[in-house]
């Protein structure tokens, strides 16, 4: 079953999107915040795609999400980004970064399933 990483300091909404991933046939590795979520990753554990908050306290989701476009074995990673952030600075900001799709938060599963179709994880 392919593993993703859900990184979201809001544990009702981590939760939530793991439910998703679940009903869609992925199992979900929850980080509840970008503390967790950094230990979990450097722990060796390379998901298949990553789910990615922004507004985050500590490192925000734009330092998680240049973590992983440092990291070597993470680089080819795709990174949903899910934030309530609907600037159009954001979008330009995530996307530059390396982020493969953003979606904006409350996210749904419809969401999610063509998120999880643009990086050719569902067809």
């Amino acid at each position: 079953m392919t593993e993703a990483l859900i990184i979201d300091d809001n544990r009702m909404t981590a939760d939530a999107l793991g439910q998703m991933l679940n009903v869609l046939g992925f199992k979900a590795r929850l980080a509840y915040g970008s503390s967790a979520a950094i230990a979990i990753l450097r722990s060796g554990f390379t998901p298949k795609f990553v789910c990615l908050d922004i507004n985050m306290p500590g490192l925000d989701g734009t330092e998680i999400l240049a973590f992983l476009r440092r990291e070597p074995h993470l680089i080819p990673v795709p990174v949903i980004v899910i934030t309530s952030d609907d600037q159009p600075e954001t979008r330009r900001k995530v996307m530059k970064l390396g982020a493969n799709v953003l979606i904006i938060k409350p996210a749904t599963i419809d969401a999610l399933e063509e998120a999880l179709k643009k990086v050719r994880f569902l067809k």
